[in-house]
């Protein structure tokens, strides 16, 4: 399930501090193989229910970058959006996601450079209430003097 505001951009010019965006998507099985096909990540923690038990986590998990790759599609799809550019991420991952989590990423803007068209956004996944992953992001906006 993808549950997410409406995609697009959000210029520069139109930015605040304090804006924020969310998606919410349920982990499912065939996510977890899919990520484990594109980024060749087989971990068995991810994919084998046998030996995930046997780990501190008692189960299988999503990969975390797979749950990051949440943010990404916040940043890139709602704000700023389209026309966005990653520069830097960091990430702290608190607590595993498991297969039929439903996941909330955040992002809110908490600095902007208006002249260098740089944003720095707080981002967050939670589970429920409790939040699996946190860090922060700098990303280069889009602007309308660029159309």
């Amino acid at each position: 399930m993808l549950d997410n505001l409406p995609r697009g951009t959000i210029c520069i010019e139109d930015i605040e501090i304090g804006m924020t965006r969310s998606l919410r998507k349920t982990v499912t099985d065939h996510d977890i193989a899919l990520f484990a096909e594109v980024s060749t990540d087989r971990n068995p923690v991810h994919l084998d229910d046998a030996y995930a038990r046997d780990t501190i986590f008692e189960g299988r998990i999503a990969h975390g970058m797979l749950t990051a790759g949440l943010i990404s599609a916040v940043i890139g799809e709602q704000l700023p959006g389209h026309g966005s550019v990653y520069l830097g991420q960091s990430l702290k991952f608190m607590a595993p996601v498991r297969p039929g989590d439903s996941v909330l990423a955040e992002v809110t803007v908490t600095a902007m450079d208006a002249g260098r068209r740089r944003v720095t956004l707080e981002t967050r996944c939670l589970v429920g209430d409790t939040v699996v992953l946190k860090g922060e992001a700098l990303v280069m906006a889009p602007s309308r003097k660029f159309d």
